[in-house]
């Protein structure tokens, strides 16, 4: 191993991290760990939650949420957290993955507990490692003042000379080295073994030289350390008969020790590199744990206030409307106290009507918001009714980075079906769309009962399941609170009625892939409940909008054939002792996507250039046939006047 020297440096110091945090690691002494050696290399952090296999990753949600809250708060210069919590049953792999991507030059385990959640034992680590690798067993106190590296000679002292010179260098902390023969007297033979390291270290001349000239080396490393706070020390060349072993002295050492000790294994064989077996249903049950957050997560707001402010994003929310007016005024009170006034993590918040005959509109307006009627804005596309129509127009007339919509029936409304959408898509920069969920209990007469979202678990679900399985994870793809980057939602076609939601979902799936997708529990929602027959409408609106979007996508080579399902439904009706049909217009064309719109473009100051958050390769498949058509990108929306 040829490494380049100073006096001042240690050796090594372009040299890679990788420190993966599981359920059992001892996650204080392993940041701390990584943050003294973030003082000289770049250190990787990534925490993992392991799964039985067999078991759906799905299971992993909860340790997923605790494992976020200890590796988010890491921060340090040269300290990387790699984003999002790695739920897997085949976390080794992807510990080997990440090895390659990031061109890791050095695993840090922590002993043992990480090799129990990795299933791994000695002789698998030590006969394929994928890089250098250290295992680390505390205590280590939290300036590592006194350091002792035993060495005999060879690649593994030289790695551990290294780690340790990187680990005392924080805290300016005494290096020792300890030169170990394996007899009383010194053989030409130990002197040939020990020469390369003994250069080394002639050109180290911050370390102190030691010398232990015993039979039993392990006893003579464990006296020679009695003082000192970690013991570094290389491992077997190869791993010895027994699974659980080390070596005889590293074995002796690692269970010995009063301090901590790391113990080193230079890689000596090429990366056996895992080849590419994506599995559709184990990546889905992935998202599910990684990416399902719950509201509780987002309720400390100042934070969540200091991010939006250091981000220089802007938020908006907008209230769909239709005759509301028994529920309207709760939901902007609670809105304006908590989110607007109290915490300023709203920036705009506007009511789109849908032409109610009540009192909603002069509600609304009598606490100071912006009412538009959606009917009346952008009249040269003509006029349709239906909430998608509404949504699609608050785009033009609201400015936020983040655009939120959040359903104005709800009975039990709290500021959580607001703020748990935003929590997210402020603190992970991959996640473009967010989707709410709840528990939904059916009113019958005075009680609530469990039962709601019955078009969801009877049509949209299974048939999401069916042709878009990888949004077989979304537990209420019809839920009505959702939103998401203006990046990415300007670049969407929206369908005018009932579809709104499934075309949305589906085409944030195509634009940013299911990574860019994430759900939060908003624990219960109280609405009014629709008639079957309504429901009935609902179902044919949502069956429609997935075929359309089939016929559409010639990615899946699917016909289009399928767009041209039947637009009328024939509704039973009942008169008296009579059945009859009526036959019904339910066909929901699509508005085009925001940015294609000359007003809209003519209305902001809209920079061209790529979009931020949003892959590359997603920019090229069709999304660009109008050469004028342009992106927004976050925190440059600016209105011309």
């Amino acid at each position: 191993m040829q490494t380049k020297h100073t006096n001042e440096e240690s050796t090594g110091t372009e040299k890679t991290v990788l420190v993966p945090l599981l359920p059992n690691s001892d996650a204080e002494e392993m940041i701390g760990l990584a943050k003294s050696l973030a003082a000289s290399r770049p250190v990787i952090m990534v925490g993992f939650v392991p799964i039985t296999p067999g078991q759906s990753l799905s299971v992993g949600t909860v340790k997923a949420r605790t494992m976020r809250t200890v590796v988010e708060p890491i921060s340090q210069p040269n300290l990387r957290v790699l984003p999002g919590i790695r739920v897997t049953d085949s976390p080794w792999d992807e510990i080997r993955e990440i090895i390659v991507k990031e061109q890791v030059d050095l695993l840090m385990l922590n002993y043992p507990n990480d090799l129990t959640d990795l299933e791994l034992t000695a002789s698998e680590l030590l006969s394929h490692p994928p890089c250098d690798v250290a295992l680390a067993r505390g205590p280590f106190p939290e300036k590592l003042s006194k350091l002792i590296v035993p060495l005999s000679g060879g690649p593994h002292s030289e790695r551990a000379l290294d780690v340790g010179l990187a680990l005392g260098k924080p805290h300016k902390g005494k290096v020792t080295s300890l030169r170990l023969d394996s007899e009383a007297k010194e053989t030409a033979q130990s002197n040939r073994d020990f020469e390369p390291v003994g250069n080394l270290l002639n050109q180290l001349p911050q370390v102190e030289q030691a010398r232990a000239h015993q039979n039993n080396q392990a006893e003579a490393i464990i006296e020679s350390a009695i003082e000192n706070d970690v013991i570094i020390l290389g491992t077997a060349q190869r791993p010895t008969a027994a699974t659980d072993s080390f070596g005889a002295v590293p074995d002796f050492i690692l269970e010995n020790a009063k301090c901590g000790v790391i113990a080193v294994k230079t890689r000596q064989l090429e990366l056996d590199e895992r080849s590419n077996r994506s599995e559709l249903s184990k990546k889905v049950d992935r998202w599910f744990a990684q990416n399902t957050f719950h509201v509780e997560e987002f309720e400390q707001f100042e934070q969540l206030v200091a991010l939006k402010k250091k981000l220089g994003v802007t938020v908006s929310v907008a209230l769909p409307t239709l005759n509301e007016s028994a529920t309207i005024a709760t939901i902007l009170e609670q809105t304006q106290e908590l989110l607007v006034e109290k915490y300023p993590l709203i920036d705009e918040l506007v009511v789109i009507d849908s032409g109610s005959t009540d009192d909603t509109r002069e509600i609304a307006k009598e606490f100071g918001i912006p009412v538009y009627v959606h009917q009346e804005l952008l009249p040269r596309y003509g006029q349709r009714t239906g909430k998608g129509e509404a949504l699609w127009k608050s785009l033009y007339v609201t400015t936020g980075d983040i655009l939120l919509w959040c359903d104005t029936d709800i009975k039990n409304f709290h500021p959580r079906f607001i703020y748990g959408l935003l929590g997210p898509l402020l603190k992970y920069p991959e996640i473009q769309f967010v989707k709410g969920f709840y528990q939904r209990p059916l009113n019958v007469g005075k009680k609530k009962t469990p039962g709601g979202g019955r078009v969801t678990e009877l049509t949209a679900r299974p048939l999401l399941n069916m042709f878009y399985p990888q949004l077989g994870g979304i537990i209420q793809p019809l839920a009505g609170e959702y939103g998401g980057r203006r990046e990415l939602l300007e670049q969407l076609a929206f369908t005018s009625g009932y579809g709104v939601e499934t075309s949305l979902l589906i085409d944030s799936l195509e634009k940013v892939g299911l990574e860019g997708l994430a759900q939060v529990d908003l624990i219960e929602r109280v609405h009014h409940n629709q008639s079957l027959d309504n429901l009935s409408k609902m179902a044919f609106a949502v069956s429609q909008t997935i075929f359309r979007r089939l016929a559409q996508n010639e990615v899946r080579g699917t016909s289009g054939e399928l767009g041209d399902v039947h637009q009328s439904m024939r509704r039973l009706h009942h008169a008296q002792d009579e059945l009859s049909l009526l036959n019904e217009d339910l066909s929901e064309p699509d508005r085009p996507p925001m940015k294609s719109v000359p007003e809209y473009r003519d209305r902001y100051l809209v920079p061209e250039r790529p979009l931020t958050g949003i892959k590359p390769s997603n920019l090229l498949k069709g999304t660009l046939k109008d050469p004028n058509e342009v992106f927004l990108v976050p925190g440059t929306l600016a209105s011309k006047s």
